[in-house]
């Protein structure tokens, strides 16, 4: 797969069917030789993972942000392959809800299959890097129970892209990651704010669980993820690999046919506010969110 990956690989959707082509400058150049211009392009998630992983609290200053003790080790939830969505695409909040945010985070992709990998040899393992943006929904929070499949697992709630980079060419022992919404950045970090990099965390993941070649590894998200509204435009970069960028949209759709509605539980306010427990809870218990934005 490290050679698949070699240049800027983009997978476009072409003629209804996705396309794998190479981004050359301004223009894309399809596997059939034929070349479109780059502005023109509808972007998919350059990936075809069997299975994405995601880590919960992994950054200082989000730990910071939360008043909340250092994990003795990480901890993790997998997010289905249908949450894939691409550059420029549409990131949909359903009728009702309000605590979508953003987390800019660095994606990892697999390149060789990794089981009982030590922490020493995990980074030969690796394909690529590629920003992402773990999109989550955070009206589900009290709906969830942990498992985060409402909060984390909906359709188009995982933009990567718009190519991946080789391994070869990052480090991810040093990089710098910034979040933009509306053009003004709101999330910003480096490697050196990990608690634990990204060979640990592969490592760790491959002990019990075996990575396949083309998975995925989301590696955590720093302080300050907040909600998204209707029309805002957010954008991941991370230095060396580019930026990806979504458009935030309405979705008329009904939640109400079966199943836990969305709420604002204290768990939310608490996560998509950053909102001290206790205060959360007294906002909840006397029916008055503050802080969200409209």
């Amino acid at each position: 797969m490290t050679e698949e990956l070699d240049g800027r690989r983009v997978r476009l959707a072409v003629d209804g069917s996705p396309q794998w082509g190479r981004l050359d400058g301004e223009t894309i150049v399809l596997a059939d030789g034929r070349k479109l211009p780059e502005a023109q392009a509808r972007y998919l998630a350059p990936v075809q993972p069997s299975k994405i992983i995601a880590v919960h609290l992994t950054y200082r200053s989000r730990l910071t942000e939360y008043a909340a003790k250092t994990p003795a080790y990480p901890s993790y939830f997998m997010k289905p392959p249908t949450t894939l969505n691409g550059h420029r695409g549409v990131l949909r909040r359903p009728r009702g809800t309000r605590f979508l945010n953003y987390e800019g985070e660095l994606a990892v992709v697999i390149g060789e299959r990794m089981h009982g990998v030590g922490e020493a040899d995990a980074l030969a393992h690796v394909a690529g890097y590629l920003p992402a943006n773990d999109v989550g929904l955070h009206d589900f929070r009290h709906a969830d129970r942990g498992s985060m499949l409402r909060v984390k697992g909906q359709d188009g709630f995982l933009p990567l892209g718009p190519y991946v980079t080789p391994a070869a060419e990052f480090d991810p022992t040093d990089f710098a990651l910034r979040t933009y919404l509306n053009g003004d950045v709101v999330q910003e970090a480096t490697a050196q704010d990990m608690v634990w990099g990204v060979a640990y965390q592969l490592s760790d993941l491959c002990r019990l669980i075996t990575l396949e070649p083309g998975d995925v590894v989301l590696t955590g998200t720093p302080a300050n993820s907040r909600p998204m509204q209707p029309g805002d435009v957010v954008s991941v970069e991370i230095s060396g690999l580019g930026s990806v960028q979504s458009t935030v949209a309405d979705w008329d759709v009904d939640l109400t046919a079966s199943g836990e509605q969305p709420a604002v539980s204290a768990n939310t306010l608490h996560v998509a506010l950053a909102v001290p427990e206790e205060e959360a809870e007294r906002m909840v218990t006397q029916s008055e969110p503050q802080g969200e934005q409209q």
